[in-house]
């Protein structure tokens, strides 16, 4: 049984969220205590993580952060904080989608399935490795190698960084990333895919090729893998 954390301090929408996805047969745990969040998630290890962004003591955006200090499993935002500023920020701190109240439960439903077929689903069950220019990723672990020294990706990091090494010297468009990462990209902003590559070229810093993620105005994106600068 899959296991969902609802980090809501709405008790109205907490309770709807948990009996909605509890009918179909995940394991939800709830937080009412919003100081310990952390310590909540690390003992109830869940699958994946519903996060509101406006909560007592400290926000949505500062737990995320430090969730991903210890995890990589999918985090959806569920805010009525509509702005896409407030979305950006939430893909920069280590969210995987974000959803605006009023929400519909079955559109919830429909993506934490979603993220969690891409987390954890059949097509991953058998490790991944992708190879290019000195670079190997693990696809399922999201870990990266790279002359001796390794690297933990976040999930939607990992399957950007598998498609620009699978058309390794090639240009990929901005389309193409966009249809592999989001499920339905219309409802995905422009600046969107630039934050995450924002974030791999970050995540590749230590290995000193943050320059092989080439960006070519007005199509897309190509990695020149191996070669730092």
């Amino acid at each position: 049984m899959q296991k969902i954390f609802i980090v809501e301090d709405d008790p109205q929408i907490r309770q709807l969220l948990k009996e909605h996805l509890e009918k179909y047969n995940y394991q939800v745990e709830v937080i009412t205590e919003f100081g310990n969040v952390l310590e909540v998630f690390n003992k109830f290890q869940p699958h994946l993580v519903l996060m509101d962004v406006n909560l007592p003591k400290f926000d949505g955006f500062f737990w995320c952060r430090q969730i991903r200090t210890v995890s990589t499993c999918p985090i959806l935002f569920i805010s009525a904080r509509a702005d896409k500023m407030d979305q950006v920020i939430a893909l920069q701190n280590g969210a995987d989608d974000y959803i605006t109240k009023p929400f519909y439960p079955e559109v919830v439903l429909a993506k934490v399935e979603s993220q969690l077929r891409r987390a954890y689903g059949d097509y991953a069950a058998a490790p991944r490795i992708i190879t290019s220019g000195g670079l190997s990723l693990n696809v399922d672990t999201q870990e990266l190698q790279y002359q001796n020294k390794t690297a933990e990706l976040s999930y939607k990091e990992a399957i950007l960084l598998k498609i620009l090494m699978e058309h390794a010297g090639q240009v990929v468009s901005r389309l193409f990333l966009l249809d592999a990462l989001w499920d339905d990209h219309r409802y995905v902003g422009e600046n969107t895919l630039n934050v995450y590559i924002t974030r791999l070229r970050k995540s590749l810093e230590p290995f000193g090729l943050e320059h092989s993620v080439e960006t070519v105005r007005g199509v897309g994106y190509r990695l020149k893998a191996g070669e730092s600068k």
